[in-house]
């Protein structure tokens, strides 16, 4: 379990802090980081080329932050949840200091979510299926 890092943004500073890592990475790389759910997938096989890479927990951290950031965007701009600051509680349990709350009220922690990606790897962790298989988004009306 991570750290609570005190001087990470806040809840309503996510958002920004997304788009900036996605304008970045972009602009640099031409990765199609669209907070679609398919991007998803390509985060997977960042973290995971990371790993292969042999990249450390600490090193890989920032990276890993913002990873953390843009998936807790998608769940945003896809699933209806809204960032928030995690009270005391959840800061213990989850070690962040912010995370997602969806709109039936269940909280999320996709930074820890990316972590765990890192961590144990697989298809198990994924984030794409993570949103796929997630419990209390919007549903969209049928067209």
């Amino acid at each position: 379990m991570s750290t609570v890092d005190e001087r990470a943004p806040g809840a309503h500073e996510m958002g920004p802090y997304a788009a900036t890592f996605v304008a970045g990475v972009t602009v640099r790389n031409r990765l199609p980081l669209d907070y679609s759910v398919a991007s998803l997938r390509i985060v997977d096989c960042l973290i995971d080329g990371m790993r292969r890479g042999g990249a450390d927990r600490e090193r890989a951290r920032e990276t890993l932050w913002r990873l953390g950031a843009y998936v807790g965007e998608v769940l945003v701009r896809r699933a209806g949840a809204v960032w928030v600051d995690f009270d005391a509680d959840q800061r213990a349990y989850f070690g962040q200091a912010v995370g997602v709350r969806m709109p039936d009220g269940r909280v999320w922690n996709p930074l820890g979510k990316v972590h765990n990606r890192f961590e144990a790897g697989g298809p198990g962790e994924s984030l794409q299926i993570f949103y796929l298989t997630l419990h209390g988004r919007a549903r969209r009306a049928a067209a």
